[in-house]
C-alpha cells in the first residue's frame, strides 16, 4: 500500500505555500503544517532531520510515515499538509507511530473518521 505520487507535496515553492499559511499543531512526535486547497484529494509532505539519524534511519522513519498515511487515507480531507517527525520518534514501533500521526491529525482537523463534531 503505497500513496500516489499525486498525493505527494515534492517542490519546494508548494512547501514554503504551507508553511506561509501558518496553520499548525503538534504533539510529541510530529508537527504538522497545513494549507487549505481546492484540489481533489490530499497532498502531504514530509520532512525528516539529519539530527534524527542516518539516512537509513530517516528513510525507514519516512516510510512508516506514508504508509501509516496510507492506511488512513479514506479518512483524511483534501488539504495540503507537511509532517515534520521530531526527536525520539526512531524508537516508536509501527504502531506508535500511527498513533501519533492520528493523534496530529486529528487536531488539526485533517482527519475524520465519519464523525461530526
Amino acid at each position: 500500500m503505497a500513496i500516489a505520487k499525486t498525493h505527494r507535496v515534492k517542490r519546494s515553492k508548494d512547501f514554503d505555500l504551507i508553511f506561509g499559511a501558518k496553520d499548525s499543531y503538534a504533539n510529541r512526535k510530529f508537527v504538522l503544517y497545513k494549507k487549505d486547497t481546492q484540489g481533489p484529494h490530499y497532498r502531504v509532505g514530509i520532512s525528516v532531520s539529519k539530527k534524527l539519524g542516518n539516512a537509513v534511519m530517516r528513510n525507514r522513519i519516512k516510510r512508516l510515515i506514508r504508509h501509516a498515511l496510507a492506511e488512513m487515507s479514506n479518512h483524511l480531507n483534501a488539504e495540503d499538509f507537511v509532517i515534520i517527525a521530531r526527536n525520539g520518534i526512531q524508537e516508536l514501533t509501527y504502531e506508535e507511530i500511527k498513533q501519533n500521526l492520528q493523534h496530529v491529525l486529528k487536531l488539526s482537523k485533517i482527519y475524520n473518521n465519519g464523525e461530526m463534531d
